[in-house]
């Protein structure tokens, strides 16, 4: 500092300076404590239950004083008791375009499958007016993994929205304005939409339900239930201006390309649809059971009329992935004798590149920030079924841990499990949860500007 520095600039200064020593003593302590680079083994196994156990119970500040350095909590219930709500994947913003908005699930039970009788209603919460749910309509095609597939019209994302319903013994999809003055029902249910809003990608959510309950649909069964890769069900494209759709990729023609002695005599079926962020293409996961609870995928990438089907991964175990831009996206996978990493999977080259190595060890629903530098992720619950909710930064290999919910597998697991779902606000300074921490599932949000607009 400056010799002829005033006395509030050498002050502050001096606060800033010790600030920031702070700061890097306890980052050593909690080094030595949290991260347990220094004790020795038979003392951090006792430290660290403690910690995740007995301290995150009892003392929660305390807690998030040891694991992240704050007494504060960086969450912010959105909605309340005694009621359920979850907003549902990680993929899609639940924020309108003025960001006022969120939207959201409301649900009388939390401890069981949705049955075919159940609804589900699906409005939206006003965050600067008490956080109140305001139903707006009601589903009978819902599950707890994506809710309805509830989302904001991509060229109306200030007041429209769609929805999957049942109807007259089938599925369909909705599009609808928030005050009702406008409503269409579609002849298929929507999995995912294209980004200018003009069609829409469908498949058989019944069976879907049949082979991956918590995805697909109670209520209407498969007529293709006994066809294990049926000629006529598969991908569907949806016209969403004459509502018409036609068959775009089929099951047979999946299971005929380039097969494996694994994929015969068993069921076919597809899941996990997202479009690219230009809309120039999207992906799938081609599914195929090996055994009476586990399966093999391939994940594929394809343009709008399929005339550049493309298989991105064939490796076996691939789970959660998200778009980086049109050509490349971010998925967990098993990599040759590495194990299972993230990969950021170039669909031009066919190069396939580690993200987040000694950093990211677990899959985690991954999604990139609006400006493609941050990376939103979680974890399924842990030994001491707590659920990690973190940001990464490529760029320096930088991990943030934002959070750690308590989610009991012994009340939340398999088709009814709450995973957090992380995802972004539009414009990539707040975050949104779903999370049973409370014994409730709801929705929080966190404010992440401080960190992710330095």
């Amino acid at each position: 500092m400056e010799e002829n520095a005033t006395p509030r600039a050498r002050l502050t200064g001096t606060s800033s300076l010790m600030r920031e020593n702070t700061s890097a003593t306890w980052n050593r302590i909690r080094s030595f404590v949290v991260d347990q680079h220094c004790i020795p083994w038979r003392i951090s196994s006792r430290i660290r239950p403690w910690i995740e156990t007995w301290l995150a119970h009892k003392s929660p500040s305390a807690y998030r004083l040891v694991r992240f350095g704050r007494l504060k909590d960086i969450l912010k219930p959105i909605t309340h008791g005694p009621r359920h709500h979850f907003f549902g994947y990680y993929e899609k913003p639940p924020w309108n375009a003025s960001g006022s908005l969120i939207l959201a699930h409301e649900s009388t039970f939390n401890d069981r499958p949705p049955r075919a009788e159940d609804p589900v209603s699906v409005g939206v919460v006003r965050l600067h007016d008490g956080g109140q749910f305001e139903p707006v309509a009601q589903s009978h095609a819902w599950n707890w993994q994506q809710g309805s597939l509830l989302q904001w019209h991509p060229t109306q994302s200030e007041d429209t929205i769609l929805y999957n319903d049942r109807r007259n013994g089938r599925f369909v999809s909705v599009v609808r304005r928030l005050d009702g003055s406008d409503e269409r029902a579609y002849e298929r249910p929507i999995y995912a939409i294209h980004p200018e809003g003009r069609y829409a990608l469908s498949l058989n959510f019944s069976r879907l339900h049949e082979h991956r309950p918590g995805y697909g649909y109670p209520g209407i069964p498969d007529p293709a239930h006994s066809d294990f890769s049926p000629v006529e069900d598969g991908i569907f494209l949806l016209d969403m201006d004459s509502g018409h759709s036609r068959l775009l990729i089929s099951l047979s023609q999946l299971a005929s390309r380039n097969p494996l002695a694994s994929m015969a005599g068993v069921p076919h079926w597809i899941n996990h649809i997202q479009p690219s962020p230009g809309g120039q293409r999207f992906a799938f996961f081609h599914i195929w059971r090996t055994e009476k609870d586990r399966w093999s995928v391939r994940l594929y990438a394809s343009n709008y009329d399929a005339t550049d089907l493309h298989c991105v991964l064939d490796t076996g175990a691939i789970s959660h992935y998200d778009w980086f831009d049109d050509h490349s996206l971010l998925v967990w996978a098993k990599h040759g004798p590495m194990g299972e990493r993230f990969l950021l999977c170039d669909i031009r080259t066919g190069e396939k590149t580690v993200v987040g190595e000694g950093v990211l060890k677990e899959d985690g629903h991954c999604s990139f920030s609006p400006d493609g530098k941050w990376i939103l992720n979680d974890t399924y619950p842990d030994r001491w079924d707590f659920q990690t909710l973190m940001l990464y930064k490529p760029d320096g290999n930088v991990r943030i841990d934002l959070a750690r919910l308590y989610a009991p597998r012994s009340r939340w697991s398999g088709e009814i499990r709450c995973d957090l779902h992380p995802r972004w606000s539009r414009d990539g300074r707040f975050v949104c949860i779903d999370s049973v921490r409370s014994g409730e599932r709801q929705m929080y949000i966190a404010d992440v500007s401080a960190m992710v607009c330095q």
